[in-house]
């Protein structure tokens, strides 16, 4: 209940985006190989900037 309202780190907001961009390039791998190609490339950059937050 408390935690309803508690602020999600960058860390945490990057993480989700990342986890969500890799679904989808996994569903466009069936239909469309490029698209998926570039979903995970975008999803490569959001990795960079987590690790850069962990230093």
């Amino acid at each position: 209940m408390f935690g309803l309202f508690k602020k999600k780190s960058k860390k945490e907001v990057l993480t989700k985006k990342y986890q969500q961009l890799m679904e989808e390039s996994y569903k466009l791998s069936h239909t469309n190989r490029k698209a998926s190609d570039d979903k995970s490339a975008e999803a490569e950059e959001i990795m960079k900037q987590i690790e850069t937050i962990e230093d």
